[in-house]
């Protein structure tokens, strides 16, 4: 099975989750288009993803150490 320990505290989760559908707002709301629409829509999904996970990636290669909990 695999099994990623979470890095991300509580309320980084929460703000990563609140981030990501304001971005997600944006990018469906129409005010941007082409690429940065894209953009936006691959943040917006990568944001919510890592924090309903409790676990980054790119925190973990920065060297962020795991919780405890």
């Amino acid at each position: 099975m695999f099994y990623l320990k979470r890095n991300l505290p509580h309320w980084e989760r929460a703000l990563r989750i609140i981030a990501g559908l304001l971005l997600a707002w944006l990018a469906y709301s129409g005010k941007v288009s082409g690429m940065l629409n894209w953009l936006l829509i691959a943040s917006a999904a990568t944001m919510i993803l890592t924090a309903f996970a409790g676990f980054c990636p790119a925190c973990a290669m920065a060297g962020r150490k795991y919780l405890d909990k």
